[in-house]
């Protein structure tokens, strides 16, 4: 990449951090109790380009070679927080944040590109069977200091990418015959998403331990 191409690219993000800055301060300014509507929709704008910048820096960085790819996706695992266990024959990944929704225009690569690469490089150390018949469980944590209007359906949830991307490396097929999905709902200290895969004799017991466990949700509903 010539240095005129380079500073182009520069300033076009440079211009895009400016119009974060108006939103995130429009976001300061607008009380999220008379106005949840405006609010959500500055955050959300907020955050679709905060993801879109960080995808035009990355872009930079793997076209001037200044850093490997795989070199700078480690870093970006460890930097967004998206960790990899396993407990048992249990499969478990949380993921920063709540997943965006669907139809939108968020760059889900932000969060599908570091995911891919730490699941490899992890399953590289920590080989585990592939899932035949199992059951993939999708727990979004939402902060129970925000209103609980913030809860979204399922079905308006992008799930499928995330899936696509992990399917590959530990699912047998990710099709029905294969893989079924849970969905399900906690609140916590902070925003997440947490991802378990078992196979589904696991299933059951897995669903009883949580319904033993006492819900948040239940409680103050």
């Amino acid at each position: 990449m010539d240095t005129t191409e380079l500073l182009q690219r520069i300033e076009t993000i440079e211009d895009g951090m400016d119009k974060l800055k108006n939103t995130i301060f429009a976001m300061k300014m607008t009380d999220i109790r008379k106005y949840p509507a405006n609010y959500e929709a500055l955050s959300t704008d907020a955050a679709l380009r905060a993801e879109h910048l960080a995808c035009q820096l990355r872009n930079i960085i793997f076209t001037t070679a200044v850093l490997p790819k795989p070199e700078y996706m480690d870093r970006a695992v460890k930097a967004q927080g998206i960790q990899f266990r396993t407990d048992g024959n249990l499969l478990i990944i949380r993921l920063p944040g709540l997943l965006p929704k669907r139809k939108t225009r968020a760059n889900i690569g932000y969060i599908n590109d570091p995911l891919y690469c730490g699941i490899k490089s992890y399953l590289a150390e920590h080989p585990i069977p592939v899932f035949t018949d199992c059951v993939v469980c999708f727990i979004q944590v939402y902060d129970r200091k925000l209103p609980l209007r913030r809860i979204r359906d399922y079905d308006n949830m992008e799930f499928k990418q995330i899936l696509d991307t992990i399917s590959p490396f530990v699912l047998k097929d990710d099709s029905g015959i294969y893989c079924d999905s849970y969905h399900t709902t906690n609140l916590g200290d902070e925003d997440y998403t947490l991802i378990n895969i078992m196979e589904k004799s696991l299933f059951p017991a897995w669903l009883r331990s949580r319904k033993d466990q006492v819900s948040d949700l239940s409680e103050i509903s």
